[in-house]
């Protein structure tokens, strides 16, 4: 669904795509996304993404899986470079499997410190590995 704000494209006076284009798409239509394992399962969903500060360039997505309504689920952060965009799918492709996901580095939760320097380095590398 595309947003219209009124405004125009003055070559054309048609409405602006404000949520996707040819070659972008907006934050709010990634999150609630589908990702599918390399053997065609659902995985999760995409809940947001960590954008680089300096560059504004996407680092990772942060996958939900498991639980139930958002309750007992997990948060895997994935470098967005893994992910590719499936037409076919309406979703994100990963080259994991249920396994691979369930050992891959995740948000712990209470006392979690976050996403940090060395949090990233433990992505990076595990992602590197498979």
């Amino acid at each position: 669904m595309t947003t219209d704000f009124n405004t125009t494209n003055q070559d054309n006076a048609a409405p602006l795509e404000t949520d996707e284009t040819n070659d972008m798409i907006s934050s709010r239509k990634v999150q609630g996304t589908a990702v599918y394992g390399h053997d065609g399962a659902k995985l999760g969903t995409i809940e947001s993404f960590m954008v680089n500060k300096a560059s504004g360039q996407v680092e990772y997505a942060v996958l939900e899986f498991g639980g139930l309504f958002g309750i007992g689920s997990d948060h895997y952060p994935i470098p967005w470079n893994q992910l590719r965009y499936s037409p076919d799918e309406s979703g994100y492709l990963v080259d994991l499997d249920r396994d691979a996901l369930e050992k891959a580095p995740k948000y712990d939760g209470a006392g979690d410190d976050g996403f940090n320097t060395a949090r990233s380095h433990e992505v990076d590398t595990y992602y590197s590995t498979i």
